[in-house]
């Protein structure tokens, strides 16, 4: 693990950046030079990307509607090479993942297909909506500190005949073996942690993935209840043993013991964090949904440790409701505890992502009707999303006048984007302007060029202008 670290922090960012570069050049097998040059027109135009034609007055553009329909990419080979670039891992040397689904809204497109319906907030409380669009689930690496920043590893459209919980669970071990195949976990490493926001089904999610060196750390819903593990049976008693003890209802604290364990930590932002823990808690299984296929015999205690989360106050002076999380795995220590509220928190940050792609990258901005064109779309982003990670320790710090300079090490993405024109200069030179595809129309037919052009007769140089006038001046 710690060698790993060291080949991280030693690592020249230049030659990552090119090496990747190439990487994801060799991914494209069709129209490879228009997809190239569509990424870095959308890294090295001013301000951010709202349409596709926008990018064709930048220098580095290609055939833009031409590749992004018709083009090909290698997506296995592409998500290799994701997995197998530097990441960002915790304090503790561990790789904490977050899932997370963000949707591209297509409202307007009827034809277009395997559209759903996905769920968007409105401003107001009460006013979420129900909008078609295309819904992606993303994967990433998260770094320990507060920051904007994730490393980006796999995008997956979910379809209408597709169960959100078994993509999930299929799309995680892929990244988990992809991790593992690079060399980014190795036997006796931490077990890589994954991260999850209510919509996802934890429990389930724990009991698809139990072979893998992971632990999945999810966020429940306020209204649930969970079950202790039934009191030993009395001797001599007969009988069959109950298979669930005393109720655990969030909504009643009536219902709680006393914690496991219990933890406060003043933050500058929230105030002060007590988190409380109860341990071996599991939810009851029921033959329906996605348990009613599952083979006879009795369903699985899926026991793991239920964390409560209550801070004094949320930025904006906001009155913080208490969250409720749900680990994987049983008997957490103090330190777990703060490890993993901690962890969750670190979970918002690909929000900031998710922005950044829409409003800066543009990537929901082309009203592309193929479903397979917007994928393509969808990873020229992240690739370029990819390359600005890269190049984050060589860029410059382009702010606006009435922007504070950046600490170091501290340049959001946005910034960075900034001075990747520069950067991109400096790996393959200046760009010239953009040259057409095919000549001009030339003369219309039947018409003649009435202008005479000017003879001289041979070995005699002509007397220009600036050349009488030196003469005039000597003889003067």
């Amino acid at each position: 693990m710690m060698s790993v670290l060291d080949s991280v922090a030693h690592v020249d960012p230049l030659s990552v950046l090119s090496e990747f570069r190439q990487d994801f050049y060799a991914c494209l097998d069709a129209r490879g030079d228009e997809l190239f040059e569509l990424v870095d027109a959308s890294l090295c135009t001013d301000g951010p990307v709202k349409t596709l034609v926008d990018l064709s007055l930048a220098p580095e553009h290609g055939a833009l509607y031409g590749a992004v329909n018709s083009g090909v990419i290698n997506l296995r080979r592409l998500r290799s090479a994701l997995a197998s670039l530097p990441l960002p891992r915790a304090a503790d040397g561990r790789i904490v993942l977050a899932v997370d689904i963000s949707n591209w809204l297509r409202p307007d497109a009827p034809t277009s297909a395997d559209r759903l319906f996905c769920h968007t907030y409105a401003r107001g409380r009460g006013a979420a909506q129900m909008i078609p669009g295309w819904p992606c689930s993303f994967v990433a690496a998260l770094e320990p500190g507060r920051t904007s920043w994730t490393a980006l590893l796999d995008m997956v459209r979910l379809r209408p005949c597709d169960d959100e919980t078994t993509v999930t669970a299929a799309q995680v071990r892929e990244v988990v073996g992809r991790l593992c195949a690079a060399g980014q976990w190795q036997d006796g490493d931490l077990p890589v942690l994954v991260v999850l926001d209510a919509g996802y089904d934890v429990t389930r999610l724990a009991f698809l993935l139990a072979d893998l060196p992971v632990e999945l750390l999810g966020r429940l819903r306020s209204d649930r209840v969970l079950y202790f593990p039934p009191p030993p049976q009395p001797p001599g008693k007969i009988g069959r043993k109950p298979k669930h003890g005393a109720h655990f209802t969030f909504g009643d604290e009536a219902t709680w013991p006393a914690p496991a364990i219990t933890t406060t930590t003043d933050t500058t932002r929230y105030g002060q964090a007590v988190a409380r823990s109860w341990d071996r808690l599991h939810p009851l299984l029921s033959r329906r949904s996605a348990w009613a296929d599952y083979p006879e015999g009795e369903l699985p205690c899926l026991q793991g440790t239920v964390i409560r989360l209550e801070v004094d106050h949320l930025p904006g002076d906001r009155d913080p409701k208490p969250v409720w999380l749900w680990w994987s795995r049983t008997g957490a220590s103090p330190a777990d505890v703060d490890r993993l509220w901690q962890a969750f928190l670190r979970r918002f940050d690909l929000e900031h992502t998710f922005r950044l792609l829409k409003q800066t990258l543009g990537w929901t901005a082309p009203k592309l009707r193929d479903p397979q064109a917007a994928d393509r779309w969808t990873w020229l982003v992240i690739a370029a999303h990819t390359q600005l990670r890269l190049a984050r320790p060589l860029a410059e710090d382009l702010r606006k006048p009435w922007e504070r300079p950046a600490r170091p090490g501290r340049l959001t993405p946005a910034r960075v984007r900034r001075g990747f024109r520069r950067l991109h200069a400096k790996i393959l030179g200046p760009t010239a302007a953009p040259k057409p595809g095919k000549a001009g129309p030339g003369r219309p037919i039947g018409s003649k060029n009435k202008r005479k052009a000017p003879h001289h007769p041979v070995g005699k140089q002509p007397k220009t202008d600036t050349a009488k006038a030196t003469g005039k001046r000597q003889a003067a």
